[in-house]
């Protein structure tokens, strides 16, 4: 079973910042040849290690926020991550126990139905009790070789060619001591297509990109986690981003990131006026800011984690996903109280509502995201649908020089991929950058420094395949399997 702990750390391997994409079908080849001959009693078990072999390696980076930055002794903070890696195992837990009872011992059909399973288990994940829609294995793909899918399949629809290849690969090798080459042969081939094809597809515009630039300065103001909450140092930090911005005034986009204005929208009037006598006449200024108000949907005051233009653009936009404990804690008559993580700063936000539009800026349709809201691929894709660039916003200096924020990068440069569009992604302190249609980095600055990105974005009109159909495609294919198999079609051995 220690093979599983391994064969789920590898998929950690294939994300930023190690990139080792190649170990995606390794991988799952490992996953199978320990899971196919066990009998469907015991998957429920082998599923949860492979879970704990993926998320204790690429996901226990959450002990720096509640350690570090929650104010929790080290062996609760120990305990607390231990029980959130531990519950996120569940959901491969949960879909090896489903993929047992169908398959029952049939090798052939174990097989058939690896990938439907693994892509629904992934889906579910992303879903359930907020989601957490993170370390997918497409994901690694925004330098592999089926980068030119993302557009046309989207995320889930990569992780389930991975995951088909490394039950290829063991098909392959069950045919060959079979002494069944030809067949063999013809699996590998079929296998191999959409590898060798997707690069070309890198080439396919399927949005139509302008050739105006529209220029951009990213402030990252590396404001120290533990002083950003300070009420004694609310001012130095509106004073530090105003003196980074003084030389970039007269700049098409100007980007500060999540919360930069630490104060409520109706307290902040001032630092907004003073914003926009210093704009350029055809400057937009976005920032992340805290909006507290009446709800026009429900009459009661709410708090939210927002998102506003200034100057020559208007908009709010006010965040949908929020992250549990950091956003918003449940249970939270029960929580509050009993340890620091339960009372981190600013975490009683009120989701904003479906529906949203974009910001605007200078004529430009800027589609905004939050922190985590990036990870969700299909609410992305679906909110991304009228706009022409899109942009996130962040505070990853929860996570300190762990892998988390090079992860949360990866993910921003998939969804740019997958919707054909420019994304300028602005941090506290890192990794500010400029993501192309295409998922490329064509500027960023380093993690951890007070510096300004300065680069050129393109808007985009048209959508591309994924973000017309979301996932459904490979949802359905996947639920198609399943029911070929439960109609017994195939054999049972």
């Amino acid at each position: 079973m220690a093979t599983l702990l391994v064969a789920g750390a590898l998929q950690t391997l294939t994300f930023s910042p190690f990139h080792l994409w190649w170990l995606g079908p390794v991988s799952i080849l490992l996953i199978l040849l320990v899971t196919i001959p066990l009998p469907a009693k015991k998957l429920f078990a082998a599923g949860w290690l492979t879970g704990l072999g993926l998320f204790a390696s690429g996901a226990s980076w959450v002990y720096i926020s509640i350690s570090e930055f929650g104010n929790t002794p080290i062996p609760v903070s120990v305990l607390l991550t231990a029980a959130f890696v531990a519950g996120l195992a569940l959901f491969p837990a949960i879909a090896f126990w489903f993929w047992g009872n169908l398959a029952k011992a049939s090798a052939v059909r174990r097989l058939i139905l690896f990938p439907a399973i693994w892509i629904l288990g992934d889906w579910l994940r992303g879903w359930l009790l907020t989601g957490f829609p993170w370390l997918y294995l497409g994901t690694a793909h925004t330098d592999g070789p089926l980068a030119g899918l993302a557009p046309v399949v989207g995320v889930h629809g990569l992780t389930f060619w991975i995951a088909t290849s490394g039950a290829a690969i063991f098909a392959a090798g069950w045919l060959i001591a079979k002494q069944r080459h030809t067949s063999a042969g013809i699996l590998i081939v079929a296998t191999l297509v959409p590898w060798l094809a997707a690069p070309a597809l890198n080439r396919v515009d399927w949005t139509d990109i302008s050739n105006e630039p529209t220029s951009v300065a990213a402030m990252q103001g590396n404001i120290p986690q533990l002083m950003k909450w300070d009420p004694e140092f609310l001012k130095d930090q509106i004073v530090a981003y105003l003196g980074m911005t003084e030389p970039y005034w007269d700049t098409d986009l100007i980007l500060w990131p999540e919360t930069a204005i630490p104060i409520p929208q109706d307290q902040a009037g001032k630092i907004i006026e003073h914003i926009k006598e210093n704009l350029g006449e055809d400057s937009t200024l976005i920032t992340g800011i805290p909006w507290y108000g009446v709800s026009a949907r429900t009459g009661e005051f709410t708090y939210h984690n927002s998102i506003t233009a200034i100057g020559n653009g208007n908009g709010i936009y006010h965040k949908q996903k929020l992250v549990p404990f950091g956003e918003y804690v449940p249970l939270e008559g029960i929580l509050r109280g009993l340890i620091g993580f339960f009372d981190l700063p600013m975490s009683s936000f009120t989701p904003g509502p479906q529906g949203q539009g974009p910001l605007i800026a200078n004529n430009t349709r800027v589609m905004p995201f939050i922190c985590y809201e990036v990870a969700y691929p299909d609410f992305l894709a679906r909110n991304a649908v009228n706009s022409d660039l899109l942009l996130t916003i962040s505070n990853d200096g929860w996570f300190g020089d762990s892998v988390g924020p090079l992860q949360h990068l990866q993910i921003a440069r998939m969804r740019a991929l997958e919707t054909g569009r420019y994304m300028i992604r602005g941090t506290n302190n890192g990794v500010t950058a400029i993501i192309d249609h295409r998922g490329q980095i064509t500027a960023r600055i380093p993690q951890f420094e007070r510096a300004v990105l300065t680069g050129d974005v393109f808007k985009a009109s048209g959508s591309t395949p994924y973000m017309m159909t979301a996932s459904w495609p490979v949802l359905t294919l996947a639920l198609i399997l399943i029911v070929f198999v439960r109609e017994r079609v195939i054999p049972k051995n």
